[in-house]
């Protein structure tokens, strides 16, 4: 990850080697100063010179400052970009002291995003960061606003903001990224439109054909370059296209996934629950309380969710951790994920590598991480293919992208590969406390707290004629309100350990390269 890069190299100024080292010249960068060579040194060998110079110039939006914020803020920074506008005037609380280590007791009350400049600005002083407004401010500009931004990235917000603001970046031709952590689980979305990037890979006896890979992505061309040490790398120009959010939202899963139940069975419970919460968002503007009503409304919504999906029956323990988890903040998962679409955002700035293809999950209690392409052709392309422009978009859904060329690792002990580690800063003591998520305040369960009507009942506990054939194990919903009561787990506690989901062929995992 270029965090750990830069850390190391304004720690020690120890230079890294690679086995693949791009050879750095101040005669053909004349962008990067002697300087910043030296100070990106491993970042240089590891991406070189032009993706440096690239990432050297973006200026980036991040709206919202919260655990994953300040993760990526701290990644973006150490990577050298020109400069971090970051929108989030609210509050700070005692719950943000947790999982948040930019900010300090001393900064209660005050504004998030003005209280941790100063301590992101130390991490590196090339890099100007600021903040600019509200939300609100956000949400009532137009496209113009968001022109100067190479990047715009929307973190722990609802469905709703989210759109509006990956509209606005979609108008203005920016890329945008979504992303959320719940306590042990977290997602990224991307919406890139449509972009351009070269993988370089060892050239292999296999012919790279050019033309459409997959529903979504396409070879441009391919050309083949010898290095100095004999050795001859093959360069695979390649294009992405993606859609937005409200599209993706609603997208089937791939045929390949379909029409096979092993795939569908390794799908993770993640995703449906995912989509059920931006549709009770939607609904109620606000995450789910630990009320009879609104658990067996979610339930409902969950229930719908994998029927569409045509998943296997939700799994009420699943049900149960998820519910529980969210609003959590957890630095561990706040790293990884963080880490993870920091690692992306810099790929996309310096053009290389393959990025996400569209939405990676992250499940921290199974220790699994996946990403589906859920696409649905914009209208812009969709005309563009039924008048045939669009080459190898009549397959009807099928394609998950296979070769995630250059994908960071999700190694041994969660470790983020190629150099994607991220540090794990901040008091843990309240990681597991519910902050306050778009306004709203949630606090953690009492632990003697008995939901009324469901006192002592369990997911087991349910006699048949209750049952709803939606869950496995024919649960009624309101027992995730009594198995959110029973045994006194506070919010954040995942409930007991699901067994990790079965890896299916064309399910990309986060950890692949």
């Amino acid at each position: 990850m270029a965090a750990t890069a830069a850390e190391q190299n304004q720690s020690n100024g120890t230079n890294g080697t690679t086995g693949a080292a791009t050879e750095i010249s101040t005669t053909t960068n004349q962008s990067l100063s002697a300087d910043e060579i030296a100070l990106y040194d491993r970042q240089i060998r590891l991406w070189g010179a032009q993706a440096q110079e690239r990432i050297r110039s973006a200026h980036i939006l991040l709206v919202s400052l919260r655990a994953l914020g300040t993760e990526i803020a701290k990644n973006l920074t150490l990577a050298g970009i020109n400069s971090l506008t970051i929108i989030d005037d609210e509050p700070v609380t005692e719950e943000d002291l947790g999982a948040q280590y930019f900010l300090r007791e001393e900064d209660i009350g005050k504004p998030r995003a003005q209280s941790a400049i100063p301590r992101i600005q130390e991490l590196n002083p090339r890099v100007t960061v600021k903040t600019d407004g509200s939300l609100a401010d956000l949400l009532g500009q137009n496209e113009t606003y968001y022109a100067p931004f190479d990047c715009v990235i929307a973190c722990d917000h609802d469905f709703l903001t989210l759109s509006m603001i990956n509209t606005a970046a979609r108008v203005a031709s920016r890329p945008f990224y979504a992303a959320a952590v719940h306590g042990f689980y977290g997602y990224i979305f991307a919406d890139l439109m449509s972009h351009e990037f070269v993988v370089e890979r060892d050239k292999s006896n296999m012919t790279t054909n050019i033309g459409p890979e997959t529903m979504t992505r396409s070879v441009l061309s391919v050309s083949s370059k010898r290095e100095r040490n004999g050795k001859t790398v093959e360069v695979v120009k390649k294009q992405e296209n993606y859609c937005p959010l409200i599209l993706a939202n609603s997208s089937p899963l791939p045929g390949d996934i379909l029409r096979n139940n092993r795939k569908l069975k390794a799908v993770p419970a993640l995703l449906p629950c995912l989509r059920a919460l931006f549709e009770f968002q939607r609904n109620f503007a606000r995450l789910p309380g630990h009320t009879n009503e609104d658990i067996r409304t979610f339930t409902t919504i969950a229930t719908s969710k994998t029927s569409e999906l045509q998943l296997p029956a939700l799994r009420a323990d699943f049900l149960r951790s998820f519910l529980q988890n969210l609003g959590a903040e957890m630095v561990p998962t706040a790293a990884f994920v963080g880490g993870r679409l920091s690692e992306d955002v810099i790929n996309v700035l310096g053009k290389r590598e393959q990025p996400i293809q569209n939405f990676a999950l992250f499940d921290g209690d199974a220790l699994d991480g996946r990403i589906y392409s859920l696409y649905s052709p914009p209208p812009e392309l969709a005309m563009g293919a039924e008048m045939g422009g669009m080459p190898g978009m009549s397959n009807g859904g099928g394609g998950l992208n296979n070769g995630m060329d250059g994908m960071g690792g999700m190694g041994d002990s969660m470790g983020m590969g190629n150099g994607m580690g991220v540090g794990m800063g901040g008091d843990m003591s309240n990681g597991m406390a519910m902050g306050a998520v778009d306004g709203m305040q949630y606090a953690p369960l009492d632990p003697n707290f008995q939901m009324p009507g469901a006192a002592q009942q369990s997911f087991g506990d349910l006699p048949g004629p209750q049952s709803n054939p939606g869950l496995e194990g024919g649960n009624d919903p309101s027992a995730a309100a009594a198995a959110s009561a029973d045994g006194g787990q506070g919010a954040g506690n995942a409930g007991p350990k699901s067994a990790p989901a079965e890896t299916g062929d064309n399910a990309t995992t986060m950890g692949e390269t």
